[in-house]
């Protein structure tokens, strides 16, 4: 079993769209990020990784007839090895997650229950797709419970965790064809979706800690709205909506089995940039340019590691 095989497994590139899911969740709250953020990020981590080993042991049938080069049908790693992996993950990032406090253990409890369920139980019914972006939800707002004040960290950051959950719902939904295409519908759904998402980040959200949140929004009460839009919050908002309009396009009007898994591709990579904007609308422009550079980095390395 090589270093190889297991990067394989885990699909480490894609480990890079995790740290912006609690970089945004901590965005969103009064407070700045320390320790206890670092031990959230962490322990999402350790989950997100936990529910890559978990995938493939669960496909591990299916992958031995499309996908015979993974590393469980190819023999590269056992079966049992990935359970014990996912096992000793989840166990890692809960752990992390009761030392980042409370309010973050009774996050990342949920989160580590979604992913199993999803990977065993849901994959493959009409609430994949929910369940799926419920994680994506809930790991954005792991951020803001170890970050944010013990009362009102997480109803703070629920307009962002609907944003990302929002993404993430179409593009799984995608995903779901990507072996056997055909499917027009999806993306293009997905197509209205990152353009809705688009727009609604050029509004103003509930602000963090560094700018005044919208009258009339969560956490908004008494507080002056912002006059400005600032420049990086637009640049990453444009990226983020280039990134996943084109192959969405292209998979809705040929919807092809390659074009899809591009579409997919397109869509997961688009993470990055969205959050990194809801970073930069909530006020944290460090976190924003933090996030965004792990975006060359996780393209970088793709082209290491194979994660298909």
């Amino acid at each position: 079993m090589s270093a190889r095989a297991w990067a394989e497994l885990l699909r480490l590139p894609a480990l890079f769209t995790v740290p912006g899911d609690v970089l945004a969740g901590a965005a969103a709250v009064p407070g700045r990020p320390g320790g206890r953020t670092l031990l959230a990020a962490a322990s999402s981590l350790c989950l997100y990784e936990a529910g890559m080993a978990l995938n493939d042991w669960a496909d591990r049938e299916e992958d031995a007839v499309e996908r015979p080069h993974r590393p469980l049908p190819s023999g590269r790693v056992r079966p049992a090895a990935a359970l014990a992996a996912a096992g000793a993950l989840t166990a890692a990032g809960l752990a992390l997650a009761a030392r980042a406090g409370r309010p973050a253990l009774a996050v990342a409890t949920p989160l580590a229950a979604t992913v199993w369920a999803y990977d065993l139980v849901l994959k493959r019914t009409p609430a994949g797709p929910v369940a799926m972006a419920a994680a994506r939800g809930l790991d954005l707002l792991l951020g803001a419970a170890a970050t944010g004040p013990a009362r009102g960290a997480v109803r703070r950051a629920l307009p962002s965790a609907a944003l990302l959950s929002a993404h993430t719902l179409a593009v799984t939904a995608v995903s779901r064809h990507e072996t056997t295409g055909g499917a027009a519908l999806p993306p293009l759904a997905a197509l209205t979706t990152s353009g809705t998402l688009g727009l609604l980040l050029a509004r103003e959200l509930p602000a963090g800690r560094g700018a005044a949140p919208t009258p009339g929004l969560p956490g908004s009460a008494g507080a002056r709205p912002r006059t400005g839009r600032p420049p990086l919050g637009t640049v990453l908002t444009a990226a983020y909506t280039a990134l996943a309009a084109r192959p969405y396009l292209h998979a809705a009007l040929h919807p092809t089995p390659q074009l899809t898994q591009r579409a997919v591709a397109g869509g997961i990579r688009a993470t990055i940039p969205l959050q990194a904007a809801l970073c930069a609308r909530a006020g944290a422009p460090v976190a924003a340019l933090c996030t965004a550079a792990l975006a060359p980095l996780a393209a970088r390395f793709s082209r290491k590691v194979s994660v298909t």
